[in-house]
């Protein structure tokens, strides 16, 4: 295939089970096939495959779709539900037996075991073994059957991986493989390749957990004369410790990220360097990734998950992002910590002076919190520290001088600091340290200019009198007022 035709034809699926959340590592698949299909101006298709029916719920599909939503990773076609083709798959099944490259196996349960237990006894893998397969009498039609594939005995199944490279496996070492079962109800490899076939999937990428897959699923194409797709079998993500991802790793829900304060295009550019590389480049855009994603690059190893790589990657794109994208994600996470209809311009104006340290979006909430609640305690070692009598004087002056501005912003308030400073002899941080007390509740804040400012007149000083209330009569208590 040339580089015209790839381009032309590229169609790649999404194939979550809706048995549960969408985790993490179902999220890296669906991003790989959504760059490697933009890469290739084709096409990305999501088809829930719904056939174990016991387990699939629309609750997991309505999950599956809001985390690929939020990811910004919405399908071009889809989604598709495999159990709309159910009698497509059967129809292809009994195609099979009329060709003679499928049989129907009457064998019961009993027999099957007693036959696994003769081969295990033998030292011999245990599997079918083709019993029914030469057998010229139907079952009875009261005798339950399953449909088998005739599974060449003989070579080997050889593909060129586009991650892996190629892998062979001996067509000794499988037996033949169960295509409808006993209730007529497809299994899972041969619902995978009629719908792959008639979806017109050219490009399988997914997890190497199903490598084992492959090899019967080349054989269905084969005997049915379809092409089979091409195939990317990604390393699995491991945790910090090597074992495979588990939730104590982070393998939770995508959107449980999302209620942890990432931002979608951090979580995508994390998710994107686990296993492939652009050099040294730690940062991408989706822009970029589009543009440089190769499949044929994801490395073999196992990628190692890690909480503090991501929070720096989300970190970074909190200081990037434009306001436009922070505000409305801002202003969610404030409402789910309590704050209720948090106006956006205080929003808006206050989102300069959280970003620049916040590795999350509640961290960003947590540290802006103290503008919209004024303070219902003081914290006790900050007012030990800072609110000492010989500071009680020179606060007061301060509060004085802010309610005689006439202008309210940064400049303004910081040449009132100075000249108290300068009349009381003192450093900033010994009168800067008292109104972050008063304005926070607490001794640590952004430049407290920008928030005298950002804060507005009346609430700040509201608090400021509120505090110096709270100071004098603290050092009436104390004997030293």
């Amino acid at each position: 295939m040339n580089d015209m035709e790839l381009v032309m034809t590229t169609r790649t699926r999404f194939a979550p089970s809706p048995t549960g959340f969408l985790h993490i590592g179902g999220a890296r698949t669906a991003l790989f096939c959504y760059l490697f299909a933009r890469h290739t101006g084709g096409t990305y298709i999501l088809r829930v495959e719904d056939t174990d029916r016991e387990r699939s719920t629309h609750e997991a599909v309505a999950v599956i779709l809001q985390g690929l939503e939020w990811l910004g990773l919405k399908p071009d076609e889809g989604p598709f539900f495999q159990s709309d083709a159910t009698d497509l798959h059967r129809q292809t099944a009994l195609q099979l037996v009329a060709a003679g490259k499928a049989y129907r196996c009457s064998c019961t349960r009993e027999e099957l075991d007693a036959m696994r237990e003769e081969q295990r006894l033998r030292q011999e893998k245990p599997r079918y073994d083709g019993r029914c397969r030469e057998r010229t009498d139907p079952p009875s039609d009261d005798r339950p059957y399953v449909i088998r594939l005739k599974t060449p005995r003989d070579g080997e199944v050889v593909w060129d991986d586009m991650i892996q490279g190629r892998i062979r496996v001996s067509n000794g070492e499988l037996d033949d493989l169960i295509l409808l079962r006993s209730d007529g109800s497809p299994t899972y490899n041969l619902a995978v390749v009629v719908d792959d076939h008639h979806m017109g999937i050219t490009h399988v990428i997914r997890g190497e957990d199903h490598v084992s897959n492959t090899p019967r699923q080349i054989h269905i194409f084969e005997a049915l004369g379809w092409t089979p797709p091409a195939y990317a079998h990604m390393p699995l993500l491991h945790g910090t410790d090597g074992a495979k991802l588990s939730k104590r790793h982070g393998a939770v829900s995508v959107l449980q990220y999302r209620d942890n304060g990432y931002l979608p295009e951090a979580v995508n550019n994390y998710l994107v360097r686990l296993g492939w590389s652009h050099g040294d480049q730690e940062i991408f855009t989706m822009v970029e990734m589009v543009a440089l994603f190769d499949v044929h690059h994801v490395g073999r190893s196992a990628a190692i998950f890690n909480v503090s790589k991501l929070d720096w990657i989300n970190g970074q794109h909190i200081r990037s992002a434009a306001p436009e994208v922070l505000l409305p994600e801002l202003i969610a996470h404030l409402e789910r910590q309590g704050i209720a209809h948090p106006d956006p311009a205080l929003v808006r104006a206050l989102l300069p002076t959280v970003r620049e340290r916040a590795k999350t979006m509640v961290e960003m909430a947590d540290k802006s919190r103290f503008y919209f609640q004024a303070p219902q305690t003081y914290d006790d070692k900050a007012v030990r520290k800072h609110l000492r009598p010989e500071i009680l004087d020179p606060f007061a002056a301060l509060v004085a001088a802010l309610t005689a501005l006439s202008a309210w912003d940064a400049t303004a308030l910081e040449a009132a600091f100075k000249s108290v400073i300068a009349d009381h002899d003192l450093k900033m941080g010994q009168l800067a340290q008292p109104v972050r007390v008063a304005i926070t509740g607490s001794d640590v804040s952004p430049s407290i200019f920008d928030v005298l400012a950002i804060l507005g007149r009346d609430a700040a000083l509201a608090r400021l009198n509120a505090c110096l209330d709270f100071f004098r009569g603290r050092c009436v208590s104390e004997g030293q007022g």
